[in-house]
C-alpha cells in the first residue's frame, strides 16, 4: 500500500471487498426473499423492520473494528511489530466480550423498542422472535468483523470474501431447508443467518492462528492490554456512536414508514435491501480509502495519502452511479424477486427512484470520512456526520415531513443530508491536512 502505482493496487483491493459486502448482504437478502416468497408479506415486514433497530444495537461494537483496522494498518505500515501484535490481540477479545454483552441486550431489549417503534400488532411478535434469535449468534458477528478488519489492514481483502461465500452458500440452504421444508418462517431464517455467521468467524479465527506473519492470533496470548484498548476506542467509538446515532434517525424514518402500514413496510423492506447492495459496493471503497490511508499516514506519506483520496472518490462515484443507475432501471424486476403483491412492488419503485440515482453522493461522504479517520482522526467526521445527517434528519421528520405527510418528502432527506455533509467533510479535510502535514514538519 505505501510502495508503487496506486490507482491498480486500490482496485484489486477494493473488488474482494465489495464483493464480500454483497455476499454479507446476501446473509439478509436470503431471509427477504425466502420469507417474502414462503412466508408472506406480514413475514417480510417482520424482518426488514428489524433491520434499523439492530443496527442501532450493533454499530457502536462495530465501529471499534474500524480502530481496530486504523491502528493494524497504521503500526504496520510503521513495522512496529510489538505494538501490532498487542492490537491484534486485545480486538479479537474485545470482539468476543462485545458480542456476549449484545445478546443479553438483544434479548432483554427487543419487545420493548419494537414497540417503542410502533411496529403493527400483526407483525410484533415475529420481528420479536427474528432479533431474539439474530442477537444469539451476535459473538459471531463480531469476531468475524473484527478478524476481516485486521486482515483488511495488512492489505488481505480476498480470504475474508472467500469464507464469506462458504457461509452464504450454507445460509441459503439451510433458509431454504428451515422455512420450506420444516415451515419454521422468521425463526427459521433467523437460525440459519446464526449458524452462518459462526461458519465464517471460525474460519476467519482459522486463518489468523494459521497464519506465520506478525498480526498472527495466539490464542494463549489473548489479553485486553489497556493502551491499546483506549487507541482502539478512541478511533472506533466515534466510529461506532456516529452509526448508532445514524441508526437513530433511521430508526425515526422506519417509524414513520410504519405509519403507513405493512404493504409500505414491505416495499421499503425490499427496496432498502436492493439500496444495500449499492451501498455496501461503495462502502468499500470507504474501507479501501481506510486502509490505505492508514498504513500511508503510518509510513508519513502524505502526498500519497492525498492521491489515494480522489483516486477512491472517482472510484466511489462510478461504482454510485452504475449500480444505483441499475438499481433503477431494473428496480420492477428486482423487488419481483421479493414480492409478487404489485402495491409492495409500487411502494418499492417509490423509494428506489429517489434514493438510488443519487446515491454516488453518499459513497462521497463516506469516502471522505475514511480518507479523515486513516489520519487517525474521527471525532471530527463523527460530529460533522452526526449535525449534517442525522440531526438533520430529524429536523426534517418533525418539520418538513410533518407539513407534507409523504413517503416521497420523508426519503428527501437522505438525498439533501447526504449533501450537505460531504461538502462539510471536504473542509474539514483540508483543513485538517494542512494541519498534520505542518505539525510533522515541525517535529522533524
Amino acid at each position: 500500500m505505501c510502495n508503487g502505482p496506486l490507482f491498480t493496487k486500490i482496485v484489486i483491493f477494493a473488488v474482494p471487498l465489495i464483493l464480500s459486502g454483497i455476499l454479507q448482504l446476501l446473509f439478509n437478502a436470503a431471509d427477504i426473499v425466502v420469507v417474502g416468497r414462503f412466508a408472506g408479506s406480514e413475514s417480510l415486514a417482520a424482518v426488514g423492520s428489524t433491520s434499523a433497530l439492530i443496527n442501532l444495537l450493533v454499530n457502536v461494537f462495530i465501529g471499534l473494528s474500524v480502530g481496530a483496522n486504523v491502528l493494524v494498518a497504521q503500526f504496520y505500515g510503521a513495522q512496529k511489530l510489538r505494538e501490532l501484535e498487542e492490537t491484534v490481540h486485545t480486538a479479537m477479545l474485545l470482539a468476543a466480550c462485545s458480542g456476549v454483552f449484545l445478546i443479553v441486550v438483544g434479548v432483554t431489549l427487543a419487545d420493548p423498542l419494537l414497540e417503542l417503534m410502533g411496529t403493527p400488532d400483526d407483525v410484533l411478535p415475529l420481528s420479536a422472535l427474528y432479533m431474539k434469535i439474530f442477537f444469539v449468534g451476535m459473538p459471531a458477528t463480531l469476531v468475524y468483523n473484527f478478524g476481516s478488519a485486521i486482515l483488511r489492514a495488512v492489505g488481505d481483502t480476498r480470504r475474508p470474501l472467500y469464507y464469506l461465500l462458504t457461509a452464504g452458500i450454507v445460509n441459503v440452504i439451510l433458509n431454504l431447508f428451515f422455512v420450506i421444508g420444516c415451515s419454521m418462517g422468521v425463526a427459521g431464517v433467523a437460525l440459519a443467518t446464526v449458524i452462518s455467521q459462526c461458519i465464517s468467524a471460525g474460519l476467519i479465527v482459522q486463518c489468523l492462528i494459521r497464519t506465520d506473519a506478525p498480526y498472527r492470533l495466539k490464542l494463549e496470548q489473548l489479553r485486553i492490554v489497556p493502551s491499546r484498548a483506549a487507541m482502539i476506542a478512541k478511533i472506533g467509538l466515534p466510529a461506532g456512536f456516529q452509526g448508532a446515532i445514524f441508526s437513530i434517525s433511521n430508526v425515526l424514518i422506519q417509524s414513520s414508514v410504519n405509519s403507513f402500514g405493512s404493504v409500505a413496510m414491505a416495499g421499503n423492506t425490499a427496496s432498502a435491501n436492493i439500496e444495500g447492495f449499492v451501498y455496501t459496493a461503495m462502502n468499500a471503497v470507504y474501507q479501501t480509502a481506510l486502509s490505505f490511508s492508514s498504513q500511508n499516514y503510518g509510513a508519513r506519506k502524505f502526498k500519497r495519502m492525498t492521491k489515494i483520496l480522489l483516486y477512491c472518490l472517482g472510484l466511489v462515484t462510478l461504482v454510485g452511479l452504475v449500480m444505483g443507475g441499475g438499481a433503477v432501471l431494473m428496480g420492477r424486476q428486482l423487488l419481483g424477486i421479493y414480492s409478487s403483491d404489485p402495491e409492495v412492488i409500487q411502494f418499492g419503485m417509490n423509494r428506489l427512484k429517489l434514493i438510488c440515482g443519487p446515491y454516488f453522493v453518499c459513497g462521497l461522504m463516506d469516502t471522505m470520512v475514511g480518507g479523515l479517520r486513516g489520519m487517525g482522526c474521527s471525532i471530527v467526521p463523527m460530529l460533522v456526520s452526526l449535525t449534517g445527517a442525522c440531526a438533520f434528519r430529524v429536523v426534517w421528520i418533525f418539520t418538513v415531513f410533518a407539513m407534507n405527510r409523504t413517503l416521497q418528502t420523508l426519503y428527501l432527506s437522505y438525498i439533501v443530508s447526504w449533501t450537505i455533509t460531504f461538502t462539510a467533510h471536504v473542509v474539514c479535510y483540508v483543513v485538517i491536512r494542512r494541519k498534520l502535514v505542518r505539525q510533522v514538519k515541525k517535529d522533524i
